[in-house]
């Protein structure tokens, strides 16, 4: 397995991309926004014209989407990879999505005779980008592991997590955790800085604190800096507390700690920061704190 497809070249794409072909992989990549393909040229990526090109002559195709409707479009959808894939292709979802439509769409897959596997990763597009990140693989085990060459290249360790669904629920309980862990990141440093802490010290001091997390290092920093690039899209964020609420409630399972941080969340796009990474959260406890800081871009304003 040397020829991968990727469909969905946007911040996390991007990183699977740049794993692959520093791993010696031939890529094809697919977005509906030329820019972000071509931009990946220049290390080797080759541009699709379509889905069905980005399938054409590969073993297996990743879909990387921001949305279900989008995953659910490309794979079983006119003109999709359930209708263009050569048999011998295994399509490989990627995107935080439900579980339910998760096994929906490998039905489909297998009605068709392709292989599928449930396989969403855990970790920011920064992470990936350096291999510090984590898939999760559920479905045919024999099919995981021929495809283990293609998740070593991209992951530090790969977790085989059972039958279809049961990754993309492993990847929703992590991502709850991102979520309510940087909240309390935010949290925790607000009131800090409101009491006259230098953050860039209480940083410092949670880091070797009983507190310390993965979160307290990837987004401590930009928290204390204000530095808001995506890495993970609060706009992207809210779509996965809305998929850990759904699947909550088919399960009977309370979340009150997801639910107030959905509103947080919420609340924090709704100041024009849809589009920044789930940092940005920070900025919503400093309104509630009533201490805002400006954007750096107002500093001098």
């Amino acid at each position: 397995m040397k020829r991968i497809g990727i469909i969905g070249v946007g911040l996390l794409g991007t990183a699977v991309a740049s794993r692959l072909l520093k791993g010696g992989f031939e890529v094809k990549g697919f977005d509906t926004r030329p820019e972000q393909v071509k931009a990946l040229q220049a290390q080797g990526l080759q541009p699709a014209r379509s889905v069905g090109d980005a399938v054409a002559a590969t073993d297996a195709v990743f879909t990387i989407l921001p949305s279900l409707a989008s995953v659910e479009a490309t794979i079983i959808g006119a003109g999709g990879l359930i209708e263009a894939a050569p048999p011998r292709v295994t399509l490989i979802q990627m995107s935080t999505i439900s579980p339910e439509l998760t096994r929906s769409l490998a039905r489909a897959a297998a009605a068709k005779g392709l292989g599928f596997l449930d396989a969403p990763m855990s970790g920011t597009s920064a992470m990936v980008e350096r291999g510090d990140c984590a898939i999760f693989v559920a479905g045919d085990r024999e099919r995981a592991q021929i495809c283990q060459p293609i998740f070593d290249a991209i992951a530090k360790k790969t977790h085989y997590v059972g039958d279809m669904g049961a990754a993309t629920l492993a990847k929703l309980a992590t991502n709850l955790l991102v979520g309510l862990n940087t909240a309390a990141l935010a949290e925790a440093l607000v009131l800090g800085a409101k009491g006259g802490l230098d953050p860039a010290l209480l940083l410092g001091i949670l880091r070797e604190s009983a507190g310390a997390s993965k979160m307290v290092e990837v987004r401590g920093p930009l928290m204390v800096d204000h530095r808001f690039a995506a890495q993970m899209k609060i706009d992207l964020f809210l779509k996965d507390f809305k998929l850990m609420l759904e699947e909550a409630t088919r399960l009977g399972v309370s979340l009150p700690l997801t639910t107030v941080t959905q509103r947080l969340a919420a609340a924090t796009a709704a100041a024009g920061r849809g589009e920044e990474d789930l940092a940005a959260i920070v900025t919503t406890f400093e309104q509630l704190a009533g201490f805002p800081r400006k954007r750096p871009s107002e500093a001098g304003n």
